[in-house]
């Protein structure tokens, strides 16, 4: 047995407290330097238990140190032996030390016992009844030195035997013993085929044991990160049941808790089985395995593969994954956290944000991260001009199956949700509604996540969206920020795009110079990440020797990386009014002013009759005039330098 196991036994053990007016009777016996045996003097019985005693002395005596131990109590005297596993204080500056005596199964100590209980009174006898049944192991300042110096000790095994052969075996062993389980595994994550496979198991092979990271309660736990335990009885488990049909296994009860290496990743589980003689584990079991959870983390410390093939994002290299999500804003922080807690819910998901985003990127991440990324995920494009089609996706009209029945178990991306037919959303409102299309036995199980451009919340006040549909698909709500609200994300979406297309192309890698990021982050991106897409897209096409870009050409250019009309599908013609750089006030001066001038000329110059059409007087018209012909010529001279009207 390894020695920390050993103290851990002792730890465990309850541990009924000896008074003085007991009168059980203590002699402790240890040999002197030479071997000759002597008494300690000042020993004092603590308290006592089957498989263990605690004195306190103030005498120094080395954990590991062989005792002999006399008892007595009324007629019954026994004689036994027994090994030092502990030695801890109350407080720091105490001279006493309470010593831990670990003693092996004994008989004539058993009956001692007993005899010594029935002497206890009634009130006596219910409060040891209590603290054994309620008792909690870290509420004393005792305890706290107990447990950090157990902890020590565990660390300590690890060092000694930690790479040597079957030490992990026997490790599960005491976990097996301590938590009077019948089976015990680790499992650590294998990134290139994104399964949980056991390093080592107790009751079963080992290399039988390998499953998606997604599956069961070892899957939720390593997902998630929260220990579960679990009684498989109960309804509504994610408890994998193949498993014990392949292994001929009956599984009652689990109590599951997360290992992390160094980095604080989670790198897989420790998973105890069936507790025995009870419906499921205890909360002592669970602080027992917090501990252990600690043991074996220090053990696979190191652990921490990467792959080009995994799924799961903190063991992938962002820019070799499909669905990466890449930035390092706090927004971009925000976004990733919430895809831990949202992806495994099934509610659904309503994502907002402006065309090119990356709503359905994100909807892809939460799909393929979450359990439901073993089944299908379809996107219905609800913005399409063909409403037959559309009619038969969303409620499989004649024979057909719709998009629902199809990804049972999976998910269903609405794309573009505001844009569909509101005689569609009634009746997909009722779909949601019954869990089922109307006149059919199948129920429907596809969790739905819808993204947007467009304000539901405002449509529904318009009468353009139904109410209920709205409340449904926004129970989960993401807004994704647009690219200009987080300009430090363009260097590492850059990075990004340029080693796929370098790699589609059959480039060496290229880069924007500091001076050209500069340009970019200094553009409002009004098509967001699919335009700086195409902007890179375009910079390797036009650089096929350059590894360095330094210029990025925006209007009036042959090749231009920056698509300036974008802008003015947004903004229009307006002169300046898209310049981010101009205050708000002098822009919406620009703007009115081009609005007055539109009107003059629609009625054929007449001021006047102008400003009777905009309802406000002739003299606020030419004021609003005066003041953005002022902004307009001041806007000029900044941007034409001195030396260029001297040369004129």
């Amino acid at each position: 047995m390894l020695t920390s196991f050993s103290e851990f036994k002792f730890y465990q053990s309850f541990r009924i407290p000896v008074e003085k007016a007991d009168n059980l009777r203590f002699l402790i016996e240890m040999d002197d330097e030479v071997g000759k045996p002597r008494y300690i003097e000042d020993a004092t019985l603590v308290d006592i238990s089957v498989t263990g005693l605690g004195f306190s002395t103030i005498e120094r005596v080395s954990v590991g140190t062989m005792l002999t131990v006399s008892l007595q109590f009324k007629k019954h005297h026994i004689d036994i032996t027994g090994k030092v596993v502990r030695a801890f204080t109350n407080a720091i500056e105490d001279e006493q030390i309470i010593y831990g005596l670990e003693i092996e199964d004994e008989p004539a100590l058993r009956k001692l016992l007993e005899q010594y209980i029935l002497s206890f009174s009634v009130d006596r006898l219910k409060e040891c009844l209590v603290d054994s049944a309620l008792k909690e192991k870290y509420t004393k300042a005792s305890d706290g030195f107990e447990m950090f110096s157990l902890l020590l000790s565990l660390f300590k095994d690890i060092t000694h035997f930690g790479d040597k052969e079957n030490f992990m075996e026997n490790m599960l062993e005491e976990v097996v013993r301590i938590m009077n389980a019948q089976r015990a595994s680790i499992f650590l994550i294998n990134p290139e085929s994104n399964e949980l496979e056991a390093v080592a198991a107790l009751g079963v092979e080992k290399d039988n044991l390998k499953f998606d990271y997604r599956l069961g309660i070892a899957g939720s736990v390593f997902t998630t990160g929260v220990a579960l335990n679990i009684d498989t009885s109960e309804p509504n488990t994610r408890f994998n049941i193949d498993f014990d049909k392949k292994l001929a296994f009956e599984t009652k009860s689990i109590v599951c808790h997360p290992i992390h290496n160094r980095e604080d990743k989670i790198i897989g589980v420790i998973e105890v089985i069936n507790k025995r003689n009870e419906d499921r584990f205890t909360v002592e079991d669970e602080k027992t395995m917090k501990v252990l959870a600690l043991v074996f983390s220090s053990v696979f410390h190191k652990f921490n593969p990467i792959s080009e093939s995994s799924k799961i994002r903190r063991f992938s290299m962002p820019f070799d994954r499909k669905n990466a999500l890449i930035g390092k804003t706090p927004h971009m922080g925000s976004l990733r956290n919430t895809i831990v807690k949202i992806k495994d819910i099934e509610s659904p998901v309503l994502i907002y944000g402006e065309p090119g985003v990356g709503k359905n990127l994100y909807a892809n991440i939460i799909h393929h991260e979450g359990q439901r990324g073993l089944k299908g995920f379809e996107t219905v494009n609800c913005g399409t001009k063909d409403k037959a089609t559309l009619e038969r996706e969303l409620f499989g009209l004649g024979e057909g199956e719709s998009v629902f029945t199809r990804c049972q178990g999976g998910t269903v991306l609405l794309k573009e949700v505001s844009k569909l037919p509101l005689m569609f959303q009634k009746r997909l409102s009722q779909l949601v509604k019954e869990h089922g299309l109307p006149g059919s036995k199948v129920s429907v199980d596809a969790r739905i996540i819808a993204t947007t451009s467009v304000d539901l919340g405002q449509m529904v006040d318009e009468g353009e969206f139904d109410k209920e549909l709205q409340e449904y698909l926004s129970k989960a709500f993401i807004h994704i920020e647009p690219l200009r609200r987080r300009l430090d994300d363009i260097e590492m979406l850059a990075d990004y795009f340029f080693k796929i297309e370098c790699k589609q192309q059959g480039l060496l890698l290229k880069s924007f110079s500091p001076k050209a990021l500069d340009k970019l982050k200094d553009y409002d991106w009004p098509a967001n990440i699919r335009e700086l897409k195409i902007c890179v897209e375009r910079a390797v096409m036009y650089n096929p020797k350059a590894h360095v870009i330094s210029e990025v050409p925006f209007e009036n250019t042959a090749s231009p990386l920056v698509d300036s009309t974008a802008k003015q599908r947004m903004f229009g013609e307006i002169p300046h009014s898209h310049d981010h750089h101009i205050p708000l006030k002098d822009r919406v001066a620009l703007v009115e002013r081009e609005m007055i001038l539109q009107e003059i000329k629609r009625c054929n110059g007449n001021k006047s009759k102008a400003a009777k059409e905009m309802g406000i007087s002739r003299e606020a018209l030419r004021k609003k005039l005066i003041i953005s012909d002022d902004v307009l010529h001041q806007i000029e001279d900044v941007k034409t330098p001195d030396t260029d009207k001297e040369a004129a």
